[in-house]
């Protein structure tokens, strides 16, 4: 990254050799060579200067440096002989309700070394965060955090196993989550998350060290969880804007995290109105008969003959079908609707395609994927339920949308670009989810995926101390409207229950392309 200064960065010196007339301690001269590189004070801690006479007196005064930059500015957190420091790294945690993802990067060269995903182990108290509040306030506050830490250890333990790493080669970790599941890693009370009037224990987070945590990792390193500006606006919304860049763009654009909360941002350079709310996780196939994280069988795409009413989809990894990911949600609900299998409420039209029309416990289902095609040899397949799930989630972003854009008093067709993050950021289709009024009618070009753009900002604050600061600008200058109190997103969200919803000359492209009145 030109012209940034990453968290935390080596520095070799060669200190002058103690003589009569140069009678100063091994700390003065660590801090005054030091002084050659930096302008302002550099932090020397105890444990730091407790090294030094025994370094200096037994091999010498070439000395390698790992400087790391905290609250007061930069830390000196190891100190060894020259070429005894293997490598400085930093760790980058998305810490999602249903994955968690972790990215190592190399601080030297700027390079992710390597990414692994795990499922979240809080799932089991709930697939809704609300579910998991509930639990914490039911003395399971202390469970859901070492739930946590000890996914990030056990993570942090499987990505330092090459040869020449280890736990304390990393000096820096940045976490990007909701606002819960960061009150969740710092067992803060979430209690007040979700009722009124919608208030964290915390919006800003002072860097943390390791010990507080007891996450393994360097003990003179720092771990900084990028802040919130609302309940349903965490940092992971944050670390989109800042991977976005739309806050440098003189151009209008909108954010929106696909995911188990609705969150869009809206805005330039000069302003930023934000909103968020709970959508519910069955865009993430979260609680869907047949949905399953984005992994190897995941059905990914799906398309439907409306001639034939033929099936094609395909799988993560070309494997036998297990399930449906984000993704091949979206894209089975539109192929349903284009194909006549369900109507503009959502109901499924059995008599439509009998062969694939099922009853599974006591309702109607579409199968997708039969027994013997399967890896389990269970059928894939969305229920009724399912697809009320999916209208109720979908009609909710969409609702979210269309507020914050009426709240500045302009519409979609101001909009420049519009960027599409959360798990599914780069794989959903936009035509497919404009066909389920999920998102608005524009022209595609204008449709931009940022991929896993939580872990991405994390992985800038790594990369440029400054972003820190960058954050906080951010957080000032947004102006946050609460969805749950607002009248009219409430009245708006009934029109969208539908598909692509009540008012057909919002989604014109749908309406001719589908021949609907």
């Amino acid at each position: 990254m030109a012209g940034s200064e990453p968290s935390a960065v080596k520095q070799g010196l060669t200190l002058p050799e103690p003589a009569l007339d140069d009678n100063r301690s091994h700390e003065k001269r660590l801090r005054d060579t030091l002084g050659l590189f930096y302008s302002d004070p550099v932090i020397l801690p105890l444990e730091t200067t407790r090294k030094l006479p025994g370094l200096l007196e037994n091999g010498g005064f070439d000395l390698d440096t790992v400087l790391v930059n905290g609250p007061c500015g930069w830390h000196v957190a190891d100190v060894a002989q020259s070429g005894k420091i293997n490598g400085v790294y930093g760790l980058a945690i998305d810490l999602g309700s249903t994955s968690v993802v972790f990215y190592l990067v190399n601080l030297e060269t700027g390079k992710i070394i390597q990414t692994i995903s795990r499922e979240n182990p809080q799932r089991q108290h709930g697939e809704d965060i609300l579910d998991r509040i509930m639990f914490a306030g039911r003395g399971g506050l202390d469970i859901l955090q070492r739930e946590a830490l000890d996914l990030i250890n056990s993570a942090i333990q499987e990505l330092t196993a090459d040869p020449g790493l280890n736990p304390e080669s990393i000096y820096y970790c940045t976490v990007a989550g909701n606002t819960t599941m960061c009150h969740f890693l710092l067992a803060l009370d979430p209690s007040h998350i979700c009722k009124e009037p919608y208030i964290p224990a915390v919006n800003s987070f002072d860097l943390v060290r390791p010990e507080e945590l007891g996450i393994n990792m360097h003990p003179q390193g720092f771990i900084y969880v990028l802040p919130n500006v609302g309940s349903y606006f965490g940092g992971d919304l944050l670390a989109g804007i800042l991977s976005s860049g739309m806050f440098h763009k003189e151009e209008i654009s909108i954010l929106v995290d696909v995911g188990t909360n609705a969150e869009v941002v809206l805005g330039n350079r000069d302003w930023l109105v934000a909103c968020a709310g709970a959508a519910g996780p069955a865009l993430e196939g979260g609680i869907l008969s047949c949905g399953m994280r984005a992994q190897e069988g995941a059905i990914e795409r799906i398309e439907i003959s409306p001639e034939d009413l033929s099936v094609k989809y395909k799988t993560i990894g070309d494997s036998p079908a297990r399930g449906l990911c984000g993704s091949a949600i979206i894209d089975l609900l539109a192929e349903m609707f284009r194909a006549g299998l369900v109507d503009q409420t959502g109901k499924l039209m059995v008599q439509r395609d009998p062969q694939r029309m099922r009853q599974i416990q006591d309702e109607w289902a579409y199968v997708v994927a039969d027994e013997s095609e399967t890896a389990t040899g269970k059928p894939v397949y969305i229920t009724q339920s399912d697809i009320k799930n999916l209208i109720r989630s979908k009609g909710a972003m969409y609702t979210i949308l269309n507020v914050v854009i009426q709240s500045v008093g302009l519409t979609f067709d101001d909009i420049d670009n519009f960027f599409v993050a959360g798990a599914f950021g780069n794989y959903i289709d936009p035509k497919k989810a404009i066909t389920i009024g999920m998102l608005p009618d524009i022209p595609l070009e204008k449709f931009k995926g940022l991929g896993n753009s939580a872990g991405m900002g994390a992985v800038k604050v790594l990369l440029d101390r400054n972003s820190r600061k960058e954050l906080q600008e951010i957080c000032e200058r947004i102006t946050y409207l609460e969805m749950n109190v607002r009248g009219d997103f409430m009245n708006q969200l009934t029109g969208a229950l539908f598909l692509p919803h009540t008012d057909l000359s919002r989604f014109p492209s749908v309406k001719e392309r589908l021949g609907l009145e």
